[in-house]
């Protein structure tokens, strides 16, 4: 059993001078899977600012952090990230601090 251990290393097929580093391929742009995340956050931000749907805003909030975390072109993911958030805070915003659609102001008329 002692012989097997020594036997097996000068037997063994491998180069260590031969190995090298990986280099990932350089992909185009175009090329890149398409960003769904990005995409989903920017349709639920849309419908949350225009429908007044809490939870579409919600959603998209959680959409664009996923799509953050899963960033792979940074200058078009950005934009596309940045506009979705910037949705999805307007839609909090909105919702959360901006008038009531239920409730109806009155404006008080002068009279003289």
């Amino acid at each position: 059993m002692a012989s097997h251990g020594n036997s097996s290393s000068a037997n063994d097929p491998r180069q260590p001078s031969a190995a090298k580093p990986f280099v990932a391929p350089m992909v185009s742009p175009q090329d890149l899977p398409v960003d769904y995340a990005g995409f989903i956050a920017v349709i639920f931000g849309v419908v949350g600012v225009m429908f007044r749907y809490k939870l579409c805003s919600w959603l998209a909030i959680i959409f664009c952090a996923q799509s953050l975390a899963n960033m792979r072109n940074l200058e078009n993911d950005l934009k596309q990230v940045s506009m979705a958030s910037m949705f999805a805070i307007m839609g909090l915003v909105t919702n959360y601090y901006g008038p009531d659609p239920g409730h109806k102001v009155e404006i008080p008329s002068r009279e003289e």
